[in-house]
């Protein structure tokens, strides 16, 4: 028996709702391959991309719980735990993208790289065996981090050993590290190089903001939605969403930093292999998804959370997390898929379908690991600390 099984009914609900909704997403997806295999090779890896990005954002927050510490991290570590534990799924998914690598990257077709110097000359780092090669080392990193994580963690509920806490604290520091590398080298691989002509050092960075902000969103969401049930009904308070409402903030203030900061160093460059992605996203109808990246995943979240009494509220915060979730997705779409609609805005019904099926089997997957385990580390030595009030 463990602290959350009480709420096992609620979280059967979600998990065999979810479940039904990834099958019946899935067997549209499978029609969906006959209809147009190319158009389900480019859904697929923008609706994959954005629930690896929660993943993954899970998966540092984490760590960067067990380095810093603070009782925002205590509320919601077996959350990200847990989502940091979908990884082995995650890379199960990865799997379809390798069977359309051939319709999704240009590098992967040898006649059009014997017309492009350029492709030439990368041609070493971006050919298919070492794409595969680089594509499993970084899911052999995460998952085996994320296990030994996992493991000390649940270890420390059951033998309240003390070291374990520092044994935590000194695998996610080099931890972090390794993330930071590999899914930077991951978004080069698997976004970047659908334009392989175009490049940008902070890239990756910009991808790694986004599994920030999806991850403490997520907590949010989630939180909200498990605070009536204990032991999380004892710990929640005012002051923790307003912590969590501070992270949300200073993510969202770091997204758009980097992402000003790509456009304005291109912009000033003005140089024509650079400028071309811009000008992609930003005619044909691309513009308009920008601007509302602008105004709903930056300006009016800032606006709001600037706002004590916002970070304080918490069906205005929730509100404000989906808000970010969301425009996340939107953001991925716009980096993913004016590589493959440069002329002009399409959106496909796979495109809403995709995200929907991966969504519904990762929410699956999520609610039957979050069952196996207590809602609260209770031998977290920040567990001594007490509840927080407001």
């Amino acid at each position: 028996m463990n602290q959350s099984e009480a709420l096992h009914p609620q979280l059967n609900r979600i998990q065999q709702q979810a479940l039904i909704v990834g099958i019946i997403g899935l067997v549209a997806c499978v029609a969906g391959v006959f209809i147009s295999q190319e158009q389900f090779f480019q859904s697929y890896l923008f609706g994959y991309l954005f629930w690896l990005s929660i993943a993954l954002g899970c998966f540092a927050a984490t760590m960067l719980y067990h380095i810093v510490g603070g009782k925002w991290g205590f509320t919601i570590r077996r959350l990200v735990e847990t989502g940091a534990m979908t990884l082995p799924l995650m890379a199960l998914l990865f799997i379809p993208i390798l069977f359309g690598i051939s319709q999704l990257y240009l590098w992967a077709r040898p006649e059009l790289v014997a017309e492009s110097e350029l492709l030439v000359h990368k041609e070493p780092y971006l050919n298919v065996p070492f794409f595969i090669g680089r594509t499993v080392f970084y899911f052999v990193i995460w998952i085996g981090l994320a296990y030994l994580l996992n493991r000390w963690s649940l270890e420390q509920d059951e033998t309240a050993a003390p070291g374990l806490s520092r044994r935590l604290k000194i695998l996610s520091a080099p931890g972090l590290i390794l993330y930071v590398l590999t899914a930077t080298f991951a978004a080069f691989d698997w976004m970047m190089s659908l334009e392989p002509e175009w490049f940008s050092s902070i890239y990756g960075v910009l991808f790694i903001a986004g599994h920030a902000l999806l991850a403490i969103a997520f907590a949010i969401i989630l939180t909200a939605l498990l605070a009536n049930y204990e032991p999380l009904s004892k710990w929640i308070s005012r002051n923790i969403y307003n912590d969590l409402g501070n992270f949300l903030l200073a993510f969202i203030v770091f997204w758009v930093y980097i992402a000003f900061s790509q456009f304005l160093i291109i912009w000033s460059g003005n140089v024509p292999e650079e400028i071309t992605w811009y000008i992609r996203r930003t005619q044909g109808g691309w513009q308009w998804i920008a601007v509302a990246l602008i105004l709903f995943h930056f300006a009016l979240p800032f606006a709001l959370l600037l706002g004590r009494w916002a970070k304080r509220n918490v069906r205005i915060l929730t509100t404000i997390a989906v808000l970010v979730v969301f425009m996340q997705l939107v953001a991925i779409f716009w980096l993913v898929m004016p590589a493959f609609h440069p002329l002009g805005l399409q959106i496909h019904w796979l495109d809403v379908v995709t995200p929907i099926a991966i969504g519904g089997i990762w929410i699956a997957f999520f609610t039957w690991q979050l069952k196996r385990k207590s809602l609260l580390p209770l031998h977290d030595p920040r567990f001594q600390e007490g509840p927080g009030h407001d």
